[in-house]
């Protein structure tokens, strides 16, 4: 079977998943539209992603068969889930997966030698630094539970700017260490038996680490600094293949995280409700959202209340799971679906994250296979910010879960970033099943 038939195929437990998931919604609630409402969903989801399939049949013909497939079941269950929370929110997040295609399809369309964004590396570098600074400008900057996350645009929409600063700061990433990377090891010396770049290559190293650091400073998020540097140092580590490099900058980071979380009051607090969530003091206050969060997903076990059954507000009014569809929407999964669901959407963001460094292994140019571990990475990163903050395994920050939150932000740059994979993808399985 050709890998674009293999692609086909794979869209088909996606629709079933949107039929399937609308149709125990409308169970739920005693409706009686279940056989045409549900499977009309089912049919426009499929319509959309065969659609998009034909595109990538003839744009992109040796493209990885399964990332698209493995995108569509996180968006189908995220559409059906953020359906069962709110059905408003849940439309509005279909427009914005409408939106995302065809984002999606315009960055394969323009884009399609990406090698030539290193052209404008510095550019897109610049670009990405003022995106993470744009919440923070008066007027504009929208504060989150104390993080500064959004830009507020009167009377059109929020946006969360640092969902396309990602991608922005991987490229240029790619792009400085495809060059310098053998200067980076050739000029090497060791210093108390680690071995250290030299100072003047070493420096892109450091001003990242000033921008994570800014990031907790400037928008106090720590979750995207822990995303943004660990994406660097997983592609510093490709590219230098020197395990003293990825030491040293965790080190760094661990340093200016430690003396942050004992020095910044929004950031202590993160950390207190992380070292003790259920806290009897804290609790009507700032550990309201966490303690909430594993009260829930203990509740649900290994197989869960059942769809619909999760209690997501008060008898009088007022959340008792904040946010469920966006930072808490893993807790939402936990509580209905149990322990079964949660495991099988993280395996399905393991399988995406599988395939991405796959990519990276059969590309042939050094700032190909550089691009493919940065947004891997990333986005493995990101996946591990917001379950790790839910699960309580590090302090809860503001970051949405990719493909399944509600969010327009994120399901756009997710999109462009699932696009940029793709043309590595389909550059290197062309190079690699072209003739000798």
């Amino acid at each position: 079977m050709s890998a674009r038939n293999r692609e086909l195929l794979g869209l088909i437990p996606a629709s079933l998943l949107v039929t399937a998931g609308f149709a125990a919604v409308f169970i739920q609630q005693g409706s009686q539209q279940l056989s045409s409402l549900s499977l009309t969903y089912g049919a426009i989801f499929l319509g959309l992603c065969i659609a998009a399939h034909v595109f990538l049949r003839i744009a992109l013909p040796y493209a990885d068969p399964y990332l698209f497939p493995l995108v569509a079941v996180l968006a189908s269950f995220g559409l059906v889930v953020i359906y069962r929370i709110d059905e408003t929110l849940a439309r509005q997040q279909a427009q914005w997966f409408v939106a995302g295609l065809g984002l999606f399809v315009a960055t394969i369309v323009f884009v399609r030698d990406y090698r030539k964004l290193e052209q404008y590396r510095y550019l897109i570098a610049a670009g990405s630094l003022a995106l993470l600074c744009m919440p923070r400008l008066p007027g504009i900057g929208a504060q989150v539970n104390g993080a500064y996350l959004g830009v507020r645009i009167p009377g059109v929409f929020v946006f969360q700017p640092t969902e396309f600063a990602k991608i922005g700061i991987v490229i240029f990433l790619a792009s400085y260490l495809r060059d310098t990377r053998q200067l980076l090891v050739a000029g090497a010396r060791r210093v108390a038996g680690i071995t250290l770049p030299p100072l003047k290559h070493f420096g892109p190293l450091l001003v990242i680490w000033g921008v994570a650091m800014l990031l907790l400073i400037v928008i106090r998020d720590l979750g995207s600094s822990l995303m943004f540097f660990g994406a660097f140092l997983a592609v510093l580590y490709v590219a230098t293949n020197r395990v003293s490099f990825v030491v040293v900058g965790l080190l760094l980071f661990a340093g200016g995280a430690w003396y942050l979380g004992t020095h910044v009051p929004h950031v202590t607090d993160r950390v207190d409700v992380w070292l003790d969530p259920l806290n009897a003091h804290r609790y009507p206050t700032i550990g309201y959202q966490i303690a909430n969060s594993l009260f829930a997903q203990a509740d649900g076990g290994l197989l869960g209340r059942g769809f619909g059954e999760a209690f997501l507000t008060l008898p009088g009014g007022g959340p008792l799971l904040p946010a469920p569809q966006t930072d808490l929407i893993y807790a939402v999964i936990v509580n209905e679906l149990g322990l079964v669901a949660a495991v099988a959407v993280l395996i399905t963001y393991l399988l995406f994250v599988q395939r991405g460094f796959k990519v990276a292994l059969l590309a042939r140019d050094s700032f190909s296979t550089l691009l493919a571990v940065g947004l891997s990475a990333v986005f493995a990163l990101q996946v591990f910010v917001i379950v790790g903050g839910v699960t309580n395994v590090i302090p809860l920050t503001g970051v949405t879960l990719p493909f399944i939150s509600y969010g327009g932000s994120s399901l756009l740059a997710n999109f462009v970033l699932l696009a940029l994979l793709l043309l590595v993808s389909d550059r290197a399985r062309r190079e690699a099943e072209a003739p000798r």
